[in-house]
C-alpha cells in the first residue's frame, strides 16, 4: 500500500507526468498491435505451455519488425 501511494504522488509531479505520457506512447502501443495485429486479443491454444509459446512469438514477431524498420532506416 505505501508503495502505491508513493507511485501515485510520483505520477503528480512534472517528471511522473512526462513518465505516463512516454509509457501511453510506447509500452500501451504495444500491448494494443500486440492485440490488433498479432491475434493476441483471443488465446489460440488451450494450456499455459502453449498460451506462452503464443505470446513469445508474438513478441518475437513485433521485435523483428521493429529491428527492420531500424535498419532499414541506417540504410537510407
Amino acid at each position: 500500500e505505501d508503495l502505491a501511494d508513493k507511485a501515485r504522488r510520483f505520477m503528480k509531479t512534472e517528471k511522473g507526468k512526462r513518465y505516463y505520457k512516454r509509457r501511453k506512447e510506447t509500452v500501451e502501443r504495444i500491448f494494443a498491435d500486440a492485440k490488433e495485429l498479432h491475434g493476441l486479443r483471443y488465446a489460440h491454444y488451450r494450456g499455459l505451455h502453449l498460451v506462452q509459446m503464443q505470446c513469445l512469438m508474438t513478441a518475437t514477431a513485433q521485435n523483428i519488425k521493429k529491428i527492420a524498420t531500424k535498419l532499414s532506416k541506417v540504410q537510407e
